[in-house]
């Protein structure tokens, strides 16, 4: 069973997911909201030990338009790390309107206001890993994708 591990990048917090590619299901898992690199670095490294993904995924923000935000880049650079420093496949996965889901989703399990900040950006993590388990291309991607993979698709940054 492939096990997949999802973030949604912020610069404060860092939402994280886990899934399984065989149940097609994305989980919740905690979010990170360590602000030093290091810290927040070490605390993905310990769930990549607790949880032994075979790839990784990252929301990939955007205007609703899909022209590239601020954050489009950071997240990018976001992934390019994780993949050098762990060397497993990174995924860009495109997470325009996971927060307002999020949002909806913690809305309708009662979660409202307030409430939902500490659960948010998790919850968003899930959305995008729902999304990309969700993906007709998902599972031809897990089962032929190496592990030496671009992270990034061509002509995009890679800025380190």
């Amino acid at each position: 069973m492939s096990t997949l591990l999802a973030f949604d990048f912020g610069e404060v917090r860092i939402g994280v997911a886990v899934g399984s590619s065989e149940l097609g299901i994305a989980h919740p898992v905690e979010t990170i909201t360590a602000e030093e690199n290091d810290r927040r670095f070490a605390r993905v490294e310990q769930l990549i030990h607790e949880w032994q993904p075979s790839c990784l995924i990252v929301g990939l923000p955007s205007h609703l338009d899909g022209t590239p935000s601020d954050m489009t880049r950071l997240s990018k650079k976001f992934a390019n790390r994780l993949h050098g420093r762990f060397g497993l496949p990174v995924f860009l996965v495109d997470e325009r309107l996971s927060s307002a889901a999020a949002s909806m989703a913690l809305n309708e399990a009662g979660v409202r206001g307030r409430r939902q900040k500490p659960a948010l950006d998790q919850v968003a993590a899930m959305q995008i890993l729902q999304t990309y388990l969700d993906s007709p291309a998902t599972g031809e991607a897990l089962s032929h994708r190496s592990p030496e993979a671009p992270v990034i698709q061509s002509g995009e940054d890679r800025d380190v």
